[in-house]
């Protein structure tokens, strides 16, 4: 309990240091991952105990009794973005644990149309002559997690590197360290993570040469070059360094069997930011949203999921002020060390579309050895 208040202590002075800092960076790292999860509304933080944990608690991966694998794609925006995440995680002598993932979100093929239109309104370049590129945001984690004196408590480490880029224009690298833990009082578990601990610093390679009228086209364009308009022109360049302040993700669990063939968990958590928001608490300092999911399992083979979460105060167009949420669906199957999940979501509330179908699938690394 020491160790933690003084997490929580060292977390809010970082934030406070930094408040004169950007308040969102690298968002693609607050979607979430697996369906499980997301049929849950992400409330997890104190019940993840497989592969997954490498995302939302590595003090969870000490419950592994084997070597597992995780894969999960989704597409949104009309499948113009895509999402994927894997990962691979092994229990290690000693009561501890060891995991790897990595995270893409992407969007390929985006057309360069800069030099579309020339300055005396004629055609620079043909539409489907334009360049495209591509622009990904990529997380390497490494996780540790260990067991220190008694099996009802464990602590955990994830160790990511980000790496952003945007076609040939700009990318960047980013470091920093997530710090969990996970216990169990009596009937209930609970569960802790403080994200980007240390702040996550990112910093940019620009290249300055996209905001001078100056770009190079087609060869074959050659002759229309110095009409050619750049809509960056009169753009300022972005500043080159991120930092991505901390948050928190506290949740509370409980386990229920009914005739040792039903078993229910039930989770509650809140997600702390410390920035103002929507939440539905908010100040200036910080906000809060609250979620909560359930998982229903029948005899450990098939499994319903649901929940409810993302709280936020919607302005509506009268200017009144109205509670909206976010609910989730999902269901599971089990069956000789392989898992395969779905969830009806809007992934993150950032998808165009109202709904999102997420599938995701675990296989315990035993699999391949019958």
């Amino acid at each position: 309990m020491k160790k933690l208040l003084f997490l929580i202590i060292l977390t809010i002075s970082i934030v406070t240091t930094y408040s004169q800092t950007r308040n969102y960076s690298n968002e693609f790292l607050a979607i979430g991952v697996d369906a499980a999860s997301f049929g849950k509304s992400n409330a997890v933080v104190a019940s993840t105990g497989n592969v997954n944990s490498t995302y939302w608690n590595p003090a969870g991966l000490t419950k592994l009794k084997g070597k597992q694998i995780s894969l999960m794609h989704a597409s949104y925006f009309a499948n113009i973005a895509n999402y994927d995440f894997g990962a691979y995680a092994l229990p290690l002598e000693n009561n501890s644990a060891l995991g790897i993932s990595v995270v893409r979100f992407g969007v390929d093929d985006i057309l360069d149309t800069r030099q579309l239109i020339a300055n005396d309104g004629t055609v620079g370049i043909r539409f489907d002559n334009l360049p495209r590129f591509s622009t990904a945001d990529y997380a390497f984690t490494v996780s540790y997690a260990r067991t220190p004196f008694n099996k009802s408590f464990s602590y955990g480490i994830n160790a990511k590197i980000v790496r952003r880029i945007i076609g040939d224009f700009a990318s960047s690298w980013g470091f920093g360290l997530d710090i969990g833990l996970q216990g169990k009082v009596k009937k209930y578990s609970y569960g802790v993570i403080i994200r980007d601990v240390t702040t996550t610093f990112n910093s940019w390679k620009i290249d300055d040469d996209i905001f001078d009228n100056n770009i190079q086209d087609d060869p074959s364009n050659a002759i229309n070059r110095e009409n050619n308009f750049n809509a960056l022109d009169a753009q300022e360049a972005p500043e080159k360094t991120e930092i991505t302040i901390p948050s928190i993700q506290a949740g509370i669990a409980r386990d229920f069997t009914y005739r040792r063939d039903l078993t229910i968990n039930v989770e509650a958590n809140i997600n702390v930011r410390f920035a103002e928001s929507n939440d539905i608490i908010s100040t200036s300092a910080f906000s809060i949203s609250p979620a909560l999911g359930f998982e229903m399992g029948y005899r450990e083979f098939v499994f319903l999921r649901g929940g409810v979460g993302n709280f936020q105060n919607s302005i509506e167009f009268d200017q009144s002020e109205t509670l909206s949420f976010q609910p989730n669906f999902g269901v599971g199957f089990h069956y000789k060390g392989v898992s395969v999940d779905y969830a009806l979501t809007d992934i993150g509330d950032q998808s165009a579309a109202i709904f999102s179908n997420v599938f995701s699938l675990v296989i315990d690394w035993k699999v391949f050895k019958k």
